[in-house]
């Protein structure tokens, strides 16, 4: 073998070589070269994926005849060429001298104005509008409400990673609230731990004040009491209680948190350095949660959490 891997990275490539990976997916996902993980996977005799077949490129439709002798092709937008009861579909929608309604939201300005300067969204305006104010208007007025106030964002462009039903999960810190503590009696911002499944997008949310290795393992294990379950590979990124030495080739996992992962029987993937939208899904699980919680405080950890 020409290049010589650690044993950490040696023990991924096989872990994932019995997950039934093929060697262009372990190759994205490790950085190791697929000449490389073929001649590890081989030495240990685990079986090699195929690649994918591609399917062969689809037969082009039938062709719409254009010939000027068929009249069935020739549609006339003539008005007086029209058969009676018929209207010219140009003139559709007929015009109206009615002025459009006003905003359901527009007695509410101030206080919509007031939340998006605290940093809070569209849907946890509108769910403070229906739970203080009795609200009854849908969701959709206060969205188009808070678009003409801010004016309409364009979304960013990320690429789509699709897994199967309980393959892979994704796991990230994040800041939570503000939450009284329960020894100093002042408010002091929790940390926000998540942890998505790959698949489904379901998530579990959890608030924590500590924040150590046997804490995070301590979160992973309520998680998959909560889950029913656990996942064969987790996506994490180069946190310390995960990871104690981040490398684009091979980072080096904390003992404790990959003895935990080995007890569930889960691989282990950090994110390589530079490439932070490989856990995409878990950072839109954090942004909705923070964005619900922004600007709000609670007396005590178990408000919060629920």
């Amino acid at each position: 073998m020409a290049n010589i891997l650690g044993d950490e990275k040696r023990q991924q490539i096989l872990a994932l070589g019995r997950l039934g990976w093929p060697l262009r997916r372990i190759e994205q996902a490790t950085g190791v070269r697929r000449e490389t993980a073929s001649a590890y996977l081989k030495a240990a005799g685990i079986a090699i994926r195929e690649p994918r077949q591609r399917r062969p490129p689809a037969k082009p439709a039938s062709q719409v005849s254009t010939d000027p002798g068929n009249p069935a092709s020739e549609v006339s937008t003539d008005p007086a060429l029209l058969p009676p009861g018929l209207v010219d579909p140009s003139a559709w929608p007929p015009p109206t001298s009615r002025a459009p309604t006003a905003s359901a939201c527009e007695p509410y300005r101030e206080l919509i104005e007031l939340a998006l300067g605290r940093g809070r969204n569209a849907m946890a305006i509108w769910q403070d509008l229906v739970d203080e104010h009795g609200f009854a208007a849908r969701y959709a007025s206060v969205r188009r409400f808070v678009i003409k106030l801010r004016g309409q964002r364009s979304p960013d462009a990320h690429p789509v990673i699709v897994t199967a039903p309980g393959e892979e999960g994704q796991v990230d810190y994040g800041d939570g609230p503000m939450v009284r503590h329960p020894v100093t009696r002042k408010y002091r911002r929790t940390r926000l731990f998540v942890f998505t499944l790959g698949y489904s997008r379901k998530s579990v949310r959890l608030l924590t004040f500590a924040s150590s290795t046997r804490r995070w393992g301590e979160l992973h294990e309520e998680t998959f009491r909560r889950l029913g379950g656990a996942v064969k590979v987790t996506v994490l990124d180069n946190l310390r209680e995960g990871v104690l030495t981040p490398d684009i080739y091979d980072p080096t996992l904390n003992p404790l948190y990959r003895d935990v992962l080995a007890h569930y029987g889960v691989v282990a993937l950090p994110c390589r350095v530079g490439d932070p939208d490989r856990k995409g899904k878990v950072e839109s699980a954090i942004g909705h949660t923070q964005a619900a919680l922004k600007g709000l405080r609670f007396e005590n950890l178990d408000a919060a959490q629920a």
